[in-house]
């Protein structure tokens, strides 16, 4: 640990994957970022591979995925920490990142005597095995099944109900100890998880644009312009990569979802991450549950929140980027309004309690440059695919009752 004294401020380089200044003088000036897990595989087959890294971080593994991913963890996964003699539990986190799944989580692994704990699946496993971890102080380790989300990298979980609905999240201490990226079994998931991932991705710049891309610090400087090339990418690859699963492009942009949205998170913190696009899925979860998945909501509230740029601020390139948007998404397969999510028959009360949840006064939209009042947002919801216009209030009161 290496300590640098000077100008009344003492920082302390803790490792990789964060920072941590320290004032003689505020201790409210205390910042920590966690930008990255501390080492990341990434390859075909690399899996084959890990097992002595995974070795590294302890002997009496406890596997966290869903029911189906176990299945094929006893196959893939299971035989390879045995060929490094580790003592393995398995446990399913059921329904979802639920408190009474971490509940049930954390006693199998008091039982197993866990001393590191691994996710394998889709985000919810991630977000799962990553809280598990710090609640019991155990080294994590993620291999994500599919390119859907970066929670693979991030030091974030979100915790939801039962059925679905999304409670809070949680910013963990650190990133994972280590992240495997293994093409070959990214592969073997649905197309539909890489476009939902591309979604969930996207939304880096559209909600760190907006809502720090005024600021002038280092770090979130980065972030916003690594978002936009983040964007870049994915307008023009992702058609092509979905076109040759397996290719090099089409690793490029696993890559983009899986690992680069992550770098954008970590460097600029959680005023980068989650802005309005992210809001409007946490609504719709209480009215939705799992009729969708997490990218595909995020990509429809990006639509959402640049209809509220145009509505509110009379924001015409707003309304430009969100055409641009409308026919990318129907080239690729996202989600462009409530129908699509599968909410075509929402009634009014539900949408307004999506709205008024999203809304909360905790809510990640009030990183908006602007305020934003329920019934607008329930306009702008019902309103994804209108032409580019600057809506009255009149206009918006009769596209609810749509």
């Amino acid at each position: 640990m290496k300590k640098y004294q000077g100008f009344g401020k003492l920082v302390i380089m803790l490792n990789q994957s964060s920072t941590q200044t320290l004032s003689t003088q505020t201790p409210s000036s205390l910042f920590t970022l966690s930008v990255a897990p501390a080492k990341v595989i990434r390859g075909a087959g690399v899996l084959q591979a890990a097992g002595l890294e995974i070795a590294r971080l302890g002997s009496r593994p406890l596997i966290v995925a869903g029911d189906y991913t176990l299945s094929l963890s006893q196959q893939s996964l299971q035989p390879i920490l045995q060929g490094q003699k580790l003592d393995i539990a398995q446990a399913s986190y059921g329904a979802d990142c639920c408190e009474a799944s971490l509940k049930a989580l954390g006693k199998a692994a008091k039982e197993h005597k866990a001393d590191v704990i691994i996710g394998v699946g889709g985000g919810k496993a991630m977000d799962t095995a990553k809280l598990v971890a710090q609640q019991l102080q155990l080294p994590v380790v993620t291999i994500p099944t599919s390119a859907s989300t970066c929670a693979a990298w991030s030091a974030l979980s979100n915790v939801y109900s039962e059925t679905g609905a999304f409670l809070y999240d949680v910013a963990l201490s650190r990133c994972p100890d280590l992240l495997i990226l293994d093409y070959d079994l990214i592969q073997t998931a649905p197309q539909s998880t890489l476009v939902a991932g591309i979604g969930d991705a996207i939304a880096k710049w559209y909600e760190a644009s907006v809502s720090s891309g005024h600021l002038q610090q280092t770090l979130i400087i980065a972030a916003v312009q690594q978002a936009r090339v983040l964007r870049d990418i994915l307008l023009q690859k992702s058609a092509t990569a979905l076109q040759e699963p397996g290719s090099e492009v089409w690793r490029e942009v696993v890559d983009a979802t899986v690992l680069l949205a992550g770098v954008i998170g970590g460097l600029g913190g959680a005023q980068c991450r989650t802005v309005a696009a992210h809001a409007v899925h946490n609504g719709l979860t209480h009215v939705s549950g799992h009729g969708s998945i997490h990218g595909e909501k995020v990509a429809y509230g990006i639509l959402v929140q640049l209809r509220l740029e145009e509505m509110i601020q009379g924001n015409q390139l707003a309304g430009t980027s969100r055409q641009q948007l409308l026919k990318f998404y129907a080239e690729i397969g996202l989600p462009q309004k409530l129908a699509d999510l599968g909410l075509g028959n929402i009634t009014l009360r539900e949408l307004q309690t999506s709205a008024e949840i999203a809304i909360a006064p905790n809510s990640d939209i009030h990183r908006l440059p602007f305020k934003v009042a329920t019934e607008q947002l329930m306009a702008a919801m019902v309103s994804t695919t209108a032409p580019i216009d600057r809506v009255s209030s009149r206009v918006m009161s009769e596209e609810v009752k749509e």
